[in-house]
């Protein structure tokens, strides 16, 4: 069951599109309230990919809310993370959000890991995204020597940056040593990779200073690349070195700037692949060299570029989609022409997809025996694969739920019980990533409820749409309906709309929709009732409008705006300017309904408006003023600074710089301070962040730096009126590459086969590596030996095989990283263990306990730990229904049944078993490699239960005084039948039942007769089945006896005699006389004692229970002992051959726990499902025939 409800909103949209939106906002999957048991939801967690400043406290967040109140617990790198142990790590109380403070002490690369969350309360577990925490790095450049570029005028080339790797990446970006941006045009322009490209190149690129900075956003650093000398040597350069060594015939013929065609600098040859994720940028890049500079032309063969998601960046040479789909995949091609000639490349685009949700899994309230389903939903490309957890386990390896079935990506429930609460996550991988969803079934039986508040107020303007909130939730889903006034009847959907969340509409209100609304909630459980009050008010109208005007400067102005509205409502009257506040001004006066504007000046013209607003509606209406004047001498500026200029760095220390700055003209404005601000050019190139403030007679400021951050700094000046535009910015300035500061993450070994250790680690990105030549040390060893470490050094993998190892021993293991300049610090060892084999041994001493006839107790022996051989996961019970003698026989054809018990467990239930049965089992204990041999099987036999009821039961052969019963031995005797139980009682013409008579018949009998009946009497029968552990379910049926022919006849015989049709008349004569009188008598004040002749005939219906009835301990609730002891009312007849058949019930787990109609105690006793609901019981079946009051009724509907 899912149900739907809707904020609270008071106040209601104008027009019908805000109505819809609206509705569409309103609705979203029920939320239990919070009063009520409820398995945990996560409300709030850190992102998948954490990227962490590693000069901050780490803080993980992780926020849920359930009922009773979640506990919480957390995993690092898939093991459990004992918070308590760790000073440095402590939660939040209440909370599941962890705070590291590294701050004080510790490294931030030591908590670098995979974690994940649990909340948990006794409904389940709901659990966290994997939650991936990175330090950001931002590693130097790896030095390297640069000569200087010589070429001539006209040729080509490419400076090559290559930053280091961070995390996140940097962002790059070209200046000079003044830390100018160098331009970029059609003919020189920056690539995707940070290479900086000359299509050709003209005298004026000659430069020393050309340096690559890489900006690391996260750290806030800015690294720099060696300058790197270019050399363009011009046309006149070029003739005097040709002059001097060529004839005069050789020299003019000489073509040192020829002209060419274009070809491409990147990408290389005729065709490329690129590949892009759903949702991405996808960015396509062509860079052509020629003289004279190409141009760039896109085109995609096989269709059109979408026109809204379509970018041309950088001069056109690059290609941007955003929100790139499956359909963006195909072939692009970027064509390259200048007047020389044309050339194009194809990319051949394919667009994968990470998991995106189609429908994600809802929370689900069900009451007990309902079904319901949870659907989960995702595409991707390749194809997600779906798997589900229960309370965070794998749910093949959850405890069994009868109630549910897994069908792909759904979980199918039926007939659910408490104990069918959980919290199920779906998880949706591919290769490119993973979508988790939390989604509870929390197993309900509560009455309805009305959430929204009592006695709410609508107020709504005349002809628009009203909306009457009903917010609801009971479990079953309640019915709604709604009625006006006090005594009104249902209302139905040929005016009102009625919403699945409850609320109600009516389309257009009207004055005569004011009044009371009731809203009624209804379930099985009970109902609840709200009453809410729509009141309907006047539109608010403006009768008279401001109007245009012309005006000199210097005169007054006036503006006139008169509104009518409902009275009952707040008006309020606000003038505008240009859609803007009034200047304030003393000028400009604002009288009830009228705006005066005093000595008007050029700057008041413009459009004013009159805005009316109730605190339902608003209505507007606009004049325009006009101005007239000649235009008077200029006045002294009054305005902000100019901004600052001749920024200059000085003093530069690793981790601080003096800037110095020129203030501009304040403009007859005092400067009251400097702000100042810089630009990571590494890492956030065009984003600039506040540094510091300096006051205003201060033109230097002594700065902090943080390391490897290639700074910029520009500097604004603040007066009285504002702030002027910043200034151009500084040079920049980059603070320096080592040996690597971390050692890799997630180090594992684990076995993939008896005799071998696979090392497992998460290698270290560019960023980490923090210089060229990254390599991996592995070094093992056994953990209880004596061997020395051994070890290999790789490079590009993140897995190691050792082979030649003996089953399942512990091993240390570490991993340590180097590169070119040195070797990390010396890496934690971590333990593993070598490849995992079937056990060897099975569980001793198994034997049986039977706790009752469906439940028994298994225990055993644990197995060694040495024959295990792998990591213990627990033990299975495979247990079977047998016949004796034929164990081994026939053990092909039998349906087994498997109870897993996680961990080292000695013992074990087995529910749900069947009484009066023969079973036998085995225990086998479970590692991570399978299964090991079974143990000895174990027989053992259940006791007697209690039976069904008879299979049918038929009345046959009536007679005046005798019946003959027939019936059908119960189809689950449960045991060895003792005897029936035939019990019966009489019922008169009005339906109150006789003495109850109570009769033993043996249990070989299939058919009995009564006699000594009374004739033409109707009775009713109650019969039951009894073994040793007691009396089963009973059957009813009704019958009656003939009719005395003789005593018809004469009947017949009399009603036809004269005398007696006379005799008739005159009595009815006397009886109309006889009202007659009584009619008079009681308009003159008369009254009957009705209230006497009540008390005289007391309810037969409350009579005492007999204290030993003989049903205690039966399985039925005991609504349905009421419907089987009354009486077949007018127009319920038993079938013709009055025969009544109770259908079998398949036995189940739910049988041990909670049927559909009842439940068990703490103590064992039975509850009927719908106890509460009548304060006493008729003894023996009797009851009254008095017909029910309006309470019974509401109480029997529910």
């Amino acid at each position: 069951m899912q149900l739907k409800i809707m904020p609270k909103k008071k106040r209601l949209p104008a027009g019908r599109v805000a109505l819809i939106l609206f509705l569409c906002q309103m609705i979203s999957a029920l939320e239990v309230p919070l009063d009520l048991v409820q398995p945990p939801t996560i409300t709030q967690q850190s992102p998948k990919d954490y990227i962490i400043d590693p000069r901050e406290n780490i803080v993980i967040q992780c926020e849920a809310k359930g009922k009773p109140p979640p506990s919480f617990s957390w995993t690092r790198n898939g093991t459990h993370f004992d918070i308590d142990k760790d000073p440095l790590v402590t939660m939040k109380p209440g909370s599941g959000t962890l705070t590291i403070n590294i701050m004080s002490e510790g490294k931030a690369e030591t908590y670098e890991g995979v974690y994940q969350c649990t909340a948990r309360n006794e409904r389940g577990a709901a659990i966290s995204n994997n939650i991936v925490v990175r330090p950001s790095r931002s590693p130097l450049w790896t030095k390297e020597k640069l000569e200087p570029i010589t070429l001539r005028n006209g040729q080509s080339l490419v400076l090559p940056c290559r930053p280091p790797l961070g995390l996140p990446p940097p962002i790059i970006f070209w200046m000079d040593n003044s830390f100018q941006r160098l331009p970029q045009s059609e003919r020189v322009s920056q690539g995707l990779n940070g290479d900086l490209y000359f299509s050709n190149v003209l005298p004026e690129d000659t430069r020393e200073d050309y340096i690559c900075y890489a900006r690391f956003n996260h750290t806030q650093t800015i690294q720099q690349k060696q300058p790197i000398s270019v050399k363009v040597i011009s046309v006149d350069e070029l003739n005097d070195t040709i002059a001097a060594n060529l004839s005069d015939t050789e020299f003019y013929s000489a073509k040192p700037n020829r002209e060419r065609p274009p070809t491409f600098l990147t990408p290389e040859g005729n065709t490329s692949n690129k590949e892009e994720l759903r949702g991405n940028v996808l960015s396509l890049e062509c860079i052509a060299e020629g003289l004279p500079t190409p141009v760039i032309y896109w085109i995609k063969e096989d269709g059109t570029l979408p026109t809204n998601r379509t970018f041309y960046r950088n001069f056109k040479k690059t290609l941007q989609i955003i929100q790139v789909s499956e359909a963006d995949s195909g072939n692009y091609q970027c064509i390259a022409k200048n007047a020389l000639g044309a050339i194009h490349h194809t990319i051949s685009v394919t667009v994968k997809a990470a998991p995106y949700w189609i429908l994600a899994p809802q929370n689900l309230v069900l009451s007990p025996g309902e079904d319901g389903s949870l659907i989960c939903r995702a595409n991707g490309n390749p194809k997600p694969r779906i798997s589900w957890l229960s309370n965070g386990v794998p749910i093949e390896i959850a405890p069994d739920d009868p109630s549910r079935k897994i069908d792909g990506d759904t979980i199918i429930f039926s007939n659910v019980q408490e104990r069918s609460s959980a919290v199920y996550q779906c998880n949706a991988s591919n290769e490119y990533g993973y979508l988790l969803a939390n989604a509870f079934v929390n197993v309900l039986a509560e009455p309805p409820r009305i959430l929204t508040s009592a006695n709410t107020l609508y107020q709504v303007i005349a002809n628009r749409p009203a909306l009457l909130d009903c917010a609801f939730f009971g479990s079953p889903l309640p019915t709604i309906e709604w009625f006006k006034g006090a005594k009104g009847s249902a209302l139905r959907d040929d005016i009102y709309v009625l919403h699945e969340n409850g609320t109600l509409e009516i389309p257009v209100a009207q004055k005569d929709s004011t009044g009371t609304y009731t809203c009624v909630a209804r379930n099985k459980l009970g109902m609840a009732k709200n009453e809410v009050h729509l009141e309907i008010k006047d539109p608010t109208r403006i009768i008279k409008q401001p109007e245009y005007a012309v005006v000199q400067r210097g005169s007054t102005v006036s503006f006139e705006c008169k509104v009518k509205h409902d009275h009952t409502l707040t008006l309020t009257i606000t003038w505008l300017k240009d859609n803007g506040e009034l200047p304030s001004d003393g000028r400009f006066t604002v009288d009830k309904d009228h705006l005066e504007v005093a000595d008007v000046r050029d700057s008041d013209g413009g459009a004013y408006t009159c805005v009316a607003n109730t605190t339902l509606d608003m209505v507007s209406a606009s004049a325009v003023l006009s101005v007239v004047a000649p235009t008077p001498t200029p006045a002294p500026i009054y305005d902000v600074p100019n901004p600052p200029f001749d920024l200059e760095l000085t003093d530069q220390l690793d981790k601080s710089v003096q800037l110095s700055w020129t203030p501009g003209d304040d403009n007859n404005n005092p400067i009251i301070k400097f702000i100042i601000e810089y630009e990571d050019a590494m890492h956030e190139a065009g984003l600039w962040h506040h540094q510091t403030e300096v006051p205003g007679m201060q033109t230097t400021a002594q700065l902090k730096l943080s390391p490897y951050v290639n700074y910029s700094f520009r500097v604004m000046a603040v007066n009285s009126l504002g702030r002027s535009l910043p200034s151009e910015p500084s040079e920049q300035y980059l603070t320096k590459a080592a040996e690597p500061d971390t050692n890799p993450m997630a180090v594992e070994g684990l076995g993939s086969e008896p005799d071998n250790l696979v090392i497992t680690w998460k290698p270290l990105n560019g960023f980490e590596s923090n210089g060229p030549g990254l390599q991996y040390k592995v070094s093992w060893r056994q953990k209880d030996g004596d061997d020395e470490w051994a070890s290999v050094v790789v490079a590009n993998v993140s897995k190691y095989i050792v082979s030649g190892t003996p089953t399942f021993v512990p091993y240390l293991i570490k991993v340590q990283a180097l590169n070119d300049v040195g070797f990390a610090p010396e890496p934690a060892v971590v333990m593993g263990h070598s490849g995992e084999d079937l056990p060897m041994v099975a569980p001793g001493n198994v034997h049986v306990n039977v706790v009752n006839s469906t439940l028994a107790e298994v225990n055993w022996d644990p197995v060694p730990l040495k024959s295990i051989r792998g990591h213990l996961q627990g033990y299975r019970i495979y247990y079977w229904k047998a016949q004796e003698g034929s164990l081994k026989r026939n053990r092909r054809h039998i349906e087994k049944k498997i109870l897993t018990f996680q961990g080292n467990k000695t013992h074990g239930m087995l529910p749900g078993l069947e009484p009066f049965s023969h079973y036998a089992l085995n225990v086998r204990v479970v590692n991570g490699k399978g299964e090991g041999p079974a143990s000895p099987d174990r027989v053992f036999n259940t006791p007697e239960g209690v039976p069904s009821a008879p299979s049918s039961l038929k009345i046959i052969n009536p007679t005046l005084d005798s019946l003959t019963l027939e019936w059908d031995p119960p189809s689950r005797p449960n045991g060895i039948l003792t005897e029936y139980t035939l019990k019966y009682q009489p019922i008169n013409s009005t339906h109150e039942l006789g003495p109850l008579v109570d009769l033993k018949i043996p249990a070989n009998k299939t058919r009995w007769t009564l006699k000594n009946l009374n004739f033409s009497t109707r009775y009713k029968f109650y019969f039951y089945a009894q073994t040793a552990a007691g009396s089963g379910s009973q059957i009813t049926e009704e019958a009656v006896t003939t009719v005395d022919e003789a005593m018809a006849s004469r009947q017949v015989d009399i009603a036809t005699q004269g005398w007696f049709i006379g005799l008739m008349c005159a009595v009815a004569l006397l009886i109309l006389i006889l009202l007659i009188v009584c009619f008079i008598r009681r308009n003159k004040g008369g009254k009957y004692p009705v209230k006497e002749k009540e008390d005289a005939h007391a309810d037969p219906e409350i009579q005492p229970m007999k204290e030993d009835d003989g049903t205690f301990g039966e399985y039925r609730s005991l609504e349905s002992d009421a419907e089987d002891h009354k009486p077949l009312k007018k127009g319920s007849r038993t079938p013709s051959d009055r025969t009544v058949k109770k259908e079998d019930s398949d036995d189940s787990l739910v049988d041990y726990g909670e049927g559909v109609n009842g439940q068990f105690n703490e103590d064992g006793s039975f509850i009927g499902q719908y106890s509460g609901k009548k304060e006493k019981e008729p003894a023996e079946g009797n009851e009254s025939s008095e017909a029910p009051s309006p309470v019974n009724a509401m109480n029997s509907f529910v």
